[in-house]
C-alpha cells in the first residue's frame, strides 16, 4: 500500500514539475521571439537612418517597412519614416509618422527634437509647439545632443524674427559646444538679418575657413555677398555650391532664382 501511495505521490509531482515548466518554457519562447523582433526592428531602422542619409529615400523606405513587419510599435522607425516623409515633401505622413512615434515613445528625445524641427520647418503657425519639443530633449539629461535642440529653438525664433530669444538659445548651445555650427551660422543669419552685413560676412569667412562647407553656409555667403553688392564674390559662392551639392535645395533655389 506504501509503494502505491508512494507512485501515485510521485506521479503527481513530477505532473505538477510538468504543469510548471510548460508556461516557463513558453514564457521564456514569446521573451525569445520578441527579443528577436525587437533586434531585427532596430537594425532595419538603423540601415533606414542610413539610407536616408545618403539620399536614398526608396531604399529608406523599404527598411523602415521591414522594421514595422518585425515590431510594429517600434517608435524609431516612425521616427526615421517621418525624416523621409518631410523629404519627399509628404507634410501630412511626416505629421502622423512624428506622432505615432510620440505616442508610442513619449520620452524620446531624440523623437522630440526631430519633430520640433519638422513643426519649425513646415508649419510656421506651430512655432510654440516646436519650441516646446526642443525644451523637452535639450533639458533630458541623457540626450547627447542637447546643443542641437537649442540651435534648433534658436533657428525657429529667427524664422518669426524674435532675435533675442533666438540669440538667447544659440548662446546656449554654444555654451555646451563652442564653435558649433549650426548655432554659429544661426547667429550669423541673425546679423544678416537685422542689417549687420559686414560683421555677417567676417563671421562667415571665419566659420568658412574653419569648418565644411554645407548647402547652408554656402547659400548664407551667397545671400550676404549680393546684398552687400560683391556679385563676384557671390558667384564664386554660387559655383562652389552648383560644384560641390547640385542636388541640395539651396542649388536649387539658386537656379531659380537665376533662371527668374
Amino acid at each position: 500500500m506504501k509503494k502505491i501511495l508512494l507512485a501515485f505521490i510521485w506521479l503527481h509531482l513530477l505532473w505538477l514539475s510538468a504543469c510548471i515548466q510548460q508556461p516557463i518554457a513558453e514564457r521564456a519562447s514569446d521573451q525569445a521571439k520578441s527579443d528577436r523582433a525587437y533586434q531585427s526592428a532596430k537594425i532595419h531602422t538603423e540601415l533606414a537612418a542610413e539610407y536616408f542619409n545618403r539620399g536614398q529615400l526608396n531604399v529608406a523606405i523599404e527598411e523602415v517597412m521591414e522594421a514595422l513587419k518585425a515590431q510594429s510599435n517600434y517608435a524609431p522607425a516612425y521616427n526615421v519614416l517621418g525624416l523621409i516623409n518631410m523629404a519627399l515633401n509628404e507634410n501630412n505622413k511626416a505629421l502622423d509618422n512624428f506622432e505615432q512615434a510620440i505616442r508610442l515613445a513619449p520620452k524620446n528625445s531624440e523623437i522630440h527634437n526631430n519633430y520640433g524641427w519638422f513643426l519649425c520647418q513646415r508649419f510656421p503657425q506651430r512655432i510654440d509647439q516646436a519650441i516646446n519639443h526642443f525644451m523637452v530633449a535639450a533639458k533630458d539629461p541623457l540626450y547627447l545632443t542637447p546643443e542641437m535642440a537649442f540651435a534648433n529653438a534658436g533657428v525657429c525664433e529667427l524664422k518669426r524674427q524674435k532675435y533675442h530669444e533666438a540669440q538667447i538659445f544659440l548662446q546656449k548651445a554654444l555654451s555646451i559646444q563652442p564653435n558649433f555650427s549650426p548655432a554659429l551660422m544661426g547667429l550669423i543669419d541673425m546679423d544678416f538679418q537685422r542689417g549687420n552685413l559686414v560683421e555677417a560676412k567676417s563671421k562667415l569667412v571665419n566659420l568658412l575657413q574653419n569648418n565644411v562647407s554645407t548647402p547652408e553656409s554656402l547659400l548664407l555667403a551667397i545671400q550676404i555677398e549680393q546684398a552687400i553688392g560683391d556679385q563676384l564674390a557671390a558667384d564664386s559662392y554660387i559655383f562652389q555650391l552648383q560644384k560641390y551639392f547640385p542636388d541640395s535645395k539651396e542649388a536649387a533655389t539658386v537656379r531659380e532664382e537665376r533662371i527668374r
